[in-house]
């Protein structure tokens, strides 16, 4: 990228900061209970800390491509994408997505970008990554949910693990039936051609593209996220959970159950499970009952919760429309694949 192609990109950044900025101020200025103080420790501290984390994975996926290591990545899953028509550099960003969920979606982005890949092909194994997210998030749920709900927990991670497992399966042969066999897969016919890293030097590439790549990233991330925050702390996201409190109508809960789903989404994540838990232990609902309530808590919480921490990062790295649209069509078919396993587990259960 030369220096005159470079600097849009750092003046939109520049003006970006300069409305995120007023943002701040006017927040600060209407909220009464968001202070200086505040503002720093719960939206400059975490932005920065997201921006940091949003750095390394950009680093981590010009790594990856610029060293030649998609080859190898994409062989772990290989047999699968090539099944779906998805090819190898989608499958490098799946198994990126075991350790990075934002390196794995810079490398989706850059082969789009650089017609390696389709939209089509982006889509589809954006969906697919949930699957690895489920496990990299796995370890910080577990320890904590099974304790407090035991088999009733299992039963739960049983049913989340096979709604992922269902949606990745559709998706494979989504791709299988409606994805061109070589659509963006010169890799297929076994031709990479030589990376530019090998011929400049991976550094030499680094140095070139993470520079204008995370500026751009940033010139929406921060905005969106400083947005979000004073929408927070204005309470639209209190309106639209009383609203989905109000909404919810499950007739096969008791009315103790529903203490579980609210708290699932009202309070933070681990309330939901420790009042399941307790109403468990004393008696008062049953096991099957708790797992609904849980899945219940979590159909409705966990899409509210993207909109409010993934959306910033989700528009940032793929640009306000399509981030959008990847992220409330991932809750869709994330939901959708929930409510289908529960509805089995409840009939047969």
């Amino acid at each position: 990228m030369n220096k005159k192609a470079a600097q849009p990109k750092y003046r939109r950044l520049l003006i970006s900061l300069g409305i995120s900025a007023t943002m701040a101020a006017a927040g600060m200025i209407t909220i009464e209970a968001i202070t200086p103080a505040v503002a720093a420790d719960k939206l400059a501290i975490p932005l920065a800390r997201l921006c940091m984390f949003i750095g390394m994975g950009l680093a981590v996926a010009q790594v990856i491509e610029s060293r030649g290591w998609t080859r190898r990545l994409g062989a772990v899953a290989a047999p699968l994408f090539s099944y779906a028509h998805l090819g190898t550099r989608c499958s490098a960003a799946f198994s990126t997505a075991f350790f990075s969920g934002v390196a794995a979606n810079s490398m989706l982005v850059d082969f789009y970008n650089d017609n390696k890949i389709t939209r089509q092909q982006m889509f589809l194994t954006n969906f697919i990554n949930q699957l690895p997210a489920y496990f990299l998030h796995l370890p910080t749920t577990f320890f904590i949910v099974v304790p407090l709900t035991k088999t009733a927990g299992l039963i739960y991670f049983a049913l989340t693990l096979a709604a992922t497992l269902l949606r990745t399966m559709v998706f494979v042969i989504w791709g299988r039936l409606f994805v061109a066999p070589t659509a963006g897969n010169d890799e297929q016919a076994g031709e990479f051609r030589q990376t530019e890293a090998e011929q400049k030097g991976a550094w030499a590439v680094l140095k070139k593209r993470l520079p204008g790549r995370f500026a751009a990233i940033l010139t929406y991330v921060v905005p969106i996220y400083t947005a979000v925050y004073f929408a927070a702390g204005l309470g639209t996201f209190e309106v639209l959970r009383t609203w989905m409190t109000r909404a919810v109508t499950l007739q096969a809960l008791p009315v103790e159950a529903f203490s579980v789903v609210i708290l699932s989404f009202v309070a933070e994540f681990t309330s939901g499970f420790a009042a399941a838990g307790a109403l468990l232990d004393q008696g008062v609902i049953s096991v099957k009952q708790t797992v609904i309530a849980l899945i219940a808590g979590n159909i409705i919480a966990f899409p509210v919760r993207a909109l409010r921490h993934q959306l910033p990062r989700y528009m940032g790295i793929f640009q306000p429309k399509t981030g959008a649209q990847l992220l409330l069509l991932g809750q869709f078919f994330r939901v959708a694949s929930l409510v289908a396993v529960t509805a089995i587990y409840y009939v047969l259960g």
